[in-house]
């Protein structure tokens, strides 16, 4: 199945304890079906000194369910769902709330 969402995408967050807030996809694992988005789903690790690093807090970005993503619609800024056509001999994704291609 081709994927609805990829890198670079503009995305909105439908559930969880981030729901709302948005991002852009980082890195997709279609394997597990997760994407990394920035500042979205940040866990804080605690790090050891080194000689060349300082140590600490430090924030990281971990996967989040695809399922749980939703494309930002190009027009008016809100969640919608990717759908695929054919426009001039090309497969194309398009944005199913305002029908805007989204590339191509």
């Amino acid at each position: 199945m081709a994927a609805k969402l990829k890198k670079g995408d503009k995305v909105v967050v439908l559930t969880g304890r981030d729901k709302g807030q948005e991002g852009e996809i980082e890195k997709v694992f279609p394997a597990e079906g997760r994407a990394i988005v920035t500042g979205v789903n940040t866990r804080v690790r605690h790090t050891k000194q080194s000689q060349t690093s300082q140590g600490g807090r430090v924030s990281k970005a971990t996967p989040i369910q695809i399922s749980n993503l939703a494309m930002v619609d190009p027009k008016d800024g809100g969640p919608t769902r990717v759908g695929f056509k054919i426009e001039d001999g090309k497969k194309v994704r398009f944005a199913k709330k305002s029908g805007e291609v989204i590339d191509g």
